[in-house]
């Protein structure tokens, strides 16, 4: 199998996941960070979220990390790749939020798969949160909470219309791991590559 490598890059708020610049908006591009014209976003992040941002040159690894599994497939799909988030959102989960969430959300572009839903103290997040500029609104007497999200699929702006369907308005918005790989210590606006080995690719479902 010829060796594979991808990139993971902690997205800053405010930079579009492309190369190409618009010029129709005040956010940057990854070519402000990258110079190699080969690499391929597989999985994009709005501009106005940050994180995990996974790119490649090797079509076949962008392919089993970007292609959601069917709802039929769902269950039985043993290489479906999961994306977490840690969403910070207006107000406090109740149970009956989680459990939809959880279940699938009905959006107008169909309902979501089942994903994993569960409420985190900030003090308990996987990571070390930095300083977002420009701030989240704050509401005066509103209080805010955290949520870890895992879904496996990648809708437009899914997560976002998935708490706002349940009444939790995002205000942050993280991607904290694809498809078993984390964001861990990169600072924002740092990458890193990796060599994917023989066992790495069998986990993607990448045979040969």
């Amino acid at each position: 199998m010829p060796t594979s490598s991808l990139i993971l890059f902690n997205k800053p708020y405010g930079v579009q996941s492309q190369f190409r610049d618009d010029s129709n908006n005040n956010h940057t591009t990854l070519s402000q960070y990258f110079t190699d014209k080969s690499l391929r976003v597989a999985g994009r992040l709005d501009a106005t979220s940050e994180g995990l941002l996974i790119l490649t040159s090797d079509g076949r690894v962008n392919k089993a990390i970007t292609q959601p599994p069917s709802a039929k497939s769902f269950a039985k799909n043993t290489h479906k790749q999961g994306k977490t988030y840690l969403v910070q959102v207006e107000g406090t989960a109740t149970t009956a939020q989680l459990n939809e969430l959880t279940s699938g959300v009905k959006l107008k572009d169909g309902k979501t798969l089942p994903a994993t839903a569960i409420m985190v103290e900030e003090t308990d997040l996987p990571i070390k949160l930095w300083q977002r500029e420009p701030p989240i609104r704050e509401r005066k007497n509103v209080p805010t909470s955290w949520l870890m999200l895992t879904i496996y699929e990648g809708k437009n702006r899914q997560v976002r219309r998935m708490t706002a369907h349940v009444g939790l308005p995002c205000l942050r918005l993280i991607r904290w791991s694809v498809a078993g790989f984390e964001l861990g210590d990169l600072a924002v606006g740092e990458f890193v590559r990796i060599h994917l080995n023989s066992e790495r690719c069998q986990q993607l479902g990448i045979i040969g």
